[in-house]
């Protein structure tokens, strides 16, 4: 009759298990490698390297602009004049430098 005053062992086991099941799952959940911290450093990631790419490809486009400016096709003669000063550091007779 001592059986009916104390739980049995395998209910407390089984409550312990459960536990600690339950814990290391929400664990886990919240702190692992796919789990809410992780997801939330991995989207702070992805939002500057969304910036770097925006800049990226402002620089890209600029790039290729001063490319077609300075192509056979179409020659921008204020850009390909700035450029031979700015490589040569030649001037024309007529200015003034300034130092």
């Amino acid at each position: 009759m001592n059986n009916k005053t104390s739980p049995a062992l395998g209910v407390i086991s089984y409550f312990c298990v459960t536990l600690a099941l339950g814990l290391y799952f929400t664990f886990a959940a919240v702190q692992g490698d796919y789990g809410l911290f992780r997801r939330a450093e991995i989207q702070a990631d992805a939002d500057i390297l969304r910036t770097q790419l925006q800049g990226l490809q402002a620089e890209v486009a600029a790039m290729e602009n001063k490319t077609k400016r300075l192509s056979d096709t179409y020659l921008d003669l204020d850009l390909l004049d700035e450029q031979v000063r700015s490589v040569i550091g030649m001037a024309r007779s007529d200015e003034i430098i300034i130092r």
